[in-house]
């Protein structure tokens, strides 16, 4: 639609202010025919006005439904992946894939379909209304185009390699600002008076990701202006080629088309470049595509073998048996020592065991290998008499409950918290739970009882009540 405007102004300058009479003289101006062309252009520019409103609404929603899904696959992902992989992968890195990355991903998301669908239809009817005018002029006007493309290609290389190193940083800004500004950032850093060096670790980051980012502003700036230059300096170019060719009298050019021509080549010049910017935002984003599928490319290392089934019910239900296990930790070089070796021990159901051991002997690593954590390296764990590694793991998780060392709360309330094991509890289960842990009376001594929010990590509760509130929960489970 943006292209038919140039064409009326052609006949309105033909036909409607300069027409010309049987003997070829111009003629005074036609007003009926110069109404009739001056509403429909006024016509176009409403329906185009109206177009824009509705293409602004489907590119902001389809692009925003493209890039939440997104993340919420990203997210699922990463859900089922090992316990190993979180352990040797900083949290901030792994918010920052999901926020940034993702958020970064969003705008390209947004405004590429618009600009492509959009810029595309109006650069390809300007290129044949351009024909239709004139196609000696329009060769004149587009012969620079092909080294434009060829440019745009390698200042988008160098930009996408600067967008990587941009989001590595920022991911590292991300993880320093978690590990800092948590409660227990915040109390170690304070417990030995390392305030000011986390700020100067922070601002340094900061200070490289600025640098960064306008880097990155700055790549292709130089060759945008000069594609402005050129494009802006095509109309006065036109009017000498127009002059060359009226006096050469090779061809009739008439003062409608240089008008209509020089129009049609300003509407080419806005989508032109946005189609560039958009080609050199592809290629910029194509290092966030790469960090978001490096996560959705992983694989996770415990999964549900082919066949795997349910823990079967019966006496036998709650036997833990570990058959010569041996074990050492994924990210552990091959000389090392094993964390367990040749382990091998039977529980029976009902019946309590402890392990006693200096730190670092595999107690905890015991805990992680019955629920299937973690996968041995060698022998067997069964429970219920039966290859945890041939059971589905929903199910075996499922049977078991786990109080871990580090008690994690979530900034809810007590009862939000205890139904996170079992969501639709009543208010009578969630005090059993409590009852039997041995917390309730605590509980119900606080003003907001089982509403009173604990904080960030249950830091408002002392560790003996996040211990009871989380052995409630599993009694719950």
């Amino acid at each position: 639609l943006q292209i038919v405007p140039p064409l009326l102004t052609q006949r309105a300058f033909d036909d409607g202010l300069f027409p010309k009479g049987p003997d070829g003289q111009v003629m005074g101006p036609n007003l009926p025919v110069l109404s009739v062309l001056v509403g429909l252009m006024i016509l176009v520019f409403v329906v185009s006005a109206l177009l824009g409103v509705w293409q602004t609404w489907l590119t902001a929603t389809v692009g925003n439904k493209v890039m939440g899904s997104l993340r919420v696959r990203l997210f699922t992902h990463l859900q089922s992946m090992e316990l190993s992989f979180f352990t040797r992968t900083k949290t901030g890195i792994i918010q920052s894939r999901l926020q940034n990355d993702v958020g970064g991903v969003a705008s390209v998301l947004t405004n590429t379909v618009s600009s492509v669908l959009g810029n595309t239809v109006t650069v390809i009817s300007a290129f044949i209304a351009m024909l239709l005018l004139n196609w000696q002029l329009t060769l004149i006007a587009l012969v620079l185009l092909p080294v434009m493309v060829v440019a745009q290609r390698r200042v988008g290389q160098v930009r996408a390699r600067v967008a990587a190193k941009t989001q590595e940083s920022l991911s590292e800004m991300t993880a320093i600002t978690q590990e800092t500004l948590s409660v227990s950032g915040i109390l170690l850093s304070k417990s030995f008076t390392r305030q000011q060096s986390e700020i100067d670790r922070y601002a340094d980051e900061n200070r490289n990701q600025i640098g960064l980012q306008v880097k990155q502003q700055m790549t292709g700036q130089w060759f945008f202006a000069m594609v402005n230059i050129f494009m802006s300096s095509i109309p006065a170019i036109v009017y000498l080629a127009a002059g060359w060719l009226i006096t050469g009298g090779s061809v009739d050019v008439s003062a409608g088309t240089i008008v209509a021509f020089t129009t049609v080549q300003a509407r080419l010049l806005f989508p032109l470049m946005g189609l560039m910017r958009v080609a050199l935002d592809l290629q910029t984003s194509s290092a966030l595509f790469a960090r978001i599928f490096e996560y959705l490319d992983l694989q996770p290392a415990i999964t549900d073998v082919p066949g795997a089934r349910d823990v079967p019910p019966g006496p036998d239900l709650g036997r833990v048996e570990f058959e010569h296990v041996s074990f050492r930790y994924p990210d552990a070089t091959d000389d090392a020592r094993p964390t367990l070796d040749d382990v091998s021990f039977t529980i029976e159901p009902g019946q309590y065991a402890a392990f006693v051991g200096p730190s670092g002997a595999g107690k905890t690593t015991v805990s992680y290998l019955v629920p299937r954590l973690y996968e041995v390296s060698g022998g067997s764990v069964r429970f219920a008499g039966v290859d945890v590694r041939e059971l589905r793991q929903s199910s075996l998780v499922s049977q078991i409950g786990i109080v871990s060392q580090e008690t994690y709360l979530f900034h809810a309330s007590i009862a939000e918290n205890l139904r996170y094991a079992k969501p639709d509890a009543s208010d009578a289960e969630l005090e059993a739970a409590a009852r039997a842990a041995n917390i309730h009376e605590t509980i119900s001594s606080f003003p907001d009882g089982y509403d009173t929010v604990v904080g960030e990590r249950g830091y408002r509760l002392s560790g003996g009540e996040k211990q009871r509130i989380a052995i409630a929960r599993v009694l719950l489970k």
